[in-house]
């Protein structure tokens, strides 16, 4: 008896009622949220396509109109073989002053991959050809609650079995 008394002693008076919040996108009860995913491979830049190359995200894509995309890029492969990947944006600085920097954009149908940077036209080729992108679209509710930049912990947090690669 004086166990229930001391948690009957604990209750206040109710608060005044939250605000509501923003309508979304319904969903099936019981359904984890995913992303979408694919890889981009042989990716050039040149002059002839204004150092600016526009991939459409297809069919098999649900984009929603908050959901924002991640750019990574193909950084380096060690020795042992395991991939490097980082972020976009991705800036260089070269010893001669010159910078480049690897950057993208988004709408609701494609994604772009463009350079920018002080002299793209005497870029080394490692710089410019054969590039190697991962796009993944993520839903919009969860951005700023994990650290982006590594891309294992996209792949595990959204369960990316795959990045289904196009040429």
């Amino acid at each position: 008896m004086a166990l229930s008394f001391l948690f009957a002693a604990c209750e206040g008076p109710q608060g005044p009622p939250g605000f509501d919040g923003f309508d979304g996108l319904d969903g099936q009860d019981g359904e984890s949220i995913g992303a979408s995913a694919f890889e981009i491979e042989n990716v050039d830049f040149n002059s002839d396509n204004d150092y600016f190359v526009t991939e459409a995200y297809g069919p098999n894509f649900n984009l929603g109109p908050t959901d924002i995309t991640l750019v990574y890029i193909l950084w380096e492969t060690l020795d042992d073989g395991t991939e490097v990947w980082r972020l976009l944006p991705q800036t260089v600085i070269f010893d001669d002053g010159n910078d480049l920097v690897y950057n993208f954009d988004f709408t609701q149908l494609d994604v772009s991959f463009f350079l920018e940077g002080s002299d793209l036209d005497n870029l080394d080729p490692v710089w410019t050809q054969d590039q190697v992108f991962r796009v993944v679209v993520i839903p919009a509710n969860n951005v700023g609650r994990v650290d982006y930049s590594d891309i294992n912990t996209v792949i595990e947090l959204y369960n990316i079995e795959s990045f289904p690669k196009r040429q």
